[in-house]
């Protein structure tokens, strides 16, 4: 994975002379290079050589090289071996399995394993049920993926997909207590990517479906959750747009206007783009337009594309046409997840009072916050380095949460809309600014109100098998 313009530490074992003034040319080199020396430990010396391992901080792949190839001319040394950090963490993989209880003893043995493990299997095949209790499936979550649309990457496969499969499994844990396994699919076939996963179900509690391609990614959703009486949801699709609904509810806010009477322009219409359409009509959000390659989408116009022409029969009241700033006319918010640089400033100066951008498009947005500040009142991108980053890790650890706490067969569209509106309230109406319309990732509050309203929202809707009663921040359930 390449990073431009993502920094990382380099760590460089080097055999130089043991000469003065040796290390001094070495450092000059990689300052010069572009890197930034942070440690130096020697490794081993003699009279004529030393070898020491040099920490260097360097802002992209291109300085890293530039730093070799730098200390790779200077005469007499040698690069022993070089390193990253953000390769070294990922040696061995970044996830692992570990047994809860201790084998120690034969009773130790006799208990977790044979003979007395077949009580349990017994129990479970008199009554499917228990499996919630008995195994791993209360707390379990599969993380598919065929590899064919990995963010910012594309079509990168299976094997390549795995380490970011990892990282999702590592959030789940570290923010929702979630066990979560990589499956990465070496098939791009529907019916076998909608075949093995229903196969492999029984054991799990959840199936997150994650950088599948459009349109086939609707289809394998709608196909499995057809299926399974186990939830199952597309991230990429619903959790980005769970949480773009929360931060344009909040924006609403500082704007003083209602979700209600907004018109919205969503450039793109892929994954995450539709599932945000769906959202804000079932947000009952006045008109939205979607906008892609052929212009503004209306009904008018016929596509070839049926999803197209879905997303024209059900957005668009006034049936606009035409180009991204005719779309934009008059209209209060305008949510980009296509493609940078395609929003200019006179599209926004087009807009409604008080305009609401919400520029996605990573690493490189619709238009750059720098461009549009003086233009908007309230800004968010998908990056982190800048104020209201929209990150679905701020929806899905709490969704699935909430979804097995209760033990939903599925997840509702009134589920996903409690989860916007609680992330859109933990932010107080104190608090709540243009810069500050979405929580931090990191704020320990999320996890915790999204999954409660998910619960709720899963037993108003009909689909818990288990209802949770919370009092005094602490959790008791029943069976229903």
């Amino acid at each position: 994975m390449a990073s431009q313009g993502i920094g990382y530490t380099l760590i460089m074992r080097v055999d130089m002379p043991a000469n003065p003034g040796a290390f001094g040319r070495l450092a000059s080199a990689i300052g010069e290079a572009g890197g930034s020396i942070g440690a130096v430990d020697m490794r081993s010396t003699s009279k004529a050589r030393v070898a020491r391992d040099v920490t260097i901080t360097v802002g992209s792949d291109a300085i890293a090289l530039a730093v070799r190839s730098a200390v790779e001319s200077i005469e007499g040394v040698r690069i022993i071996f070089a390193s990253d950090s953000t390769f070294l963490a990922h040696l061995g993989g970044k996830i692992r399995v570990q047994g809860k209880i201790p084998v120690k003893t034969r009773s130790d043995l006799s208990t977790v394993y044979t003979p007395g493990v077949a009580r349990v299997s017994m129990a479970i095949a008199e009554d499917p049920s228990k499996a919630f209790q008995l195994t791993i499936k209360r707390n379990s979550v599969a993380v598919v993926t065929d590899g064919t649309a990995v963010l910012g990457l594309g079509d990168i496969g299976p094997l390549a997909a795995a380490p970011v499969m990892e990282g999702k499994c590592m959030l789940f844990k570290e923010f929702a207590d979630i066990d979560a396994w990589p499956i990465c699919l070496a098939t791009k076939d529907v019916d076998e990517i909608v075949d093995t996963v229903v196969r492999i179900a029984p054991i799990f509690g959840g199936i997150n479906l994650e950088d599948f391609s459009a349109p086939r990614c609707f289809e394998i959703e709608r196909r499995l959750q057809e299926a399974l009486d186990i939830p199952v949801m597309h991230d990429d699709q619903h959790g980005t747009a769970v949480v773009i609904l929360a931060a344009l509810i909040n924006a609403a806010r500082v704007v003083g206007k209602n979700v209600t009477d907004l018109q919205v322009v969503v450039a793109g219409s892929g994954a995450a783009g539709t599932a945000t359409i769906k959202m804000l009509l079932a947000a009952q959000v006045r008109d939205v337009i979607a906008y892609d390659r052929p212009g503004a989408l209306n009904r008018i116009d016929k596509y070839e594309n049926s999803h197209w022409t879905w997303l024209a029969q059900h957005t668009n009241r006034e049936n606009r046409r035409g180009s991204l700033g005719e779309a934009l006319k008059g209209a209060d918010v305008f949510i980009g997840v296509s493609a940078p640089n395609i929003l200019e400033v006179d599209d926004i100066k087009g807009m409604a009072r008080d305009p609401i951008v919400f520029a996605m498009a990573n690493p490189t947005p619709e238009i750059m916050p720098e461009l549009a500040a003086p233009y908007v009142a309230v800004m968010a991108t998908g990056r982190s380095d800048f104020p209201n980053q929209v990150n679905n890790l701020l929806s899905f650890p709490g969704i699935f949460r909430g979804a097995l706490d209760s033990r939903a067969s599925r997840i509702t569209e009134g589920m996903k809309l409690a989860a916007a509106r609680a992330i859109a309230g933990i932010i107080t109406e104190k608090e709540r600014g243009p810069e500050y319309v979405i929580p931090s990732v990191f704020d320990a509050r999320v996890v915790e109100a999204v999954a409660k309203a998910v619960a709720a929202a899963a037993a108003e809707d009909g689909v818990a098998r288990r209802q949770l009663l919370y009092a005094e921040g602490e959790e008791t359930a029943a069976r229903v």
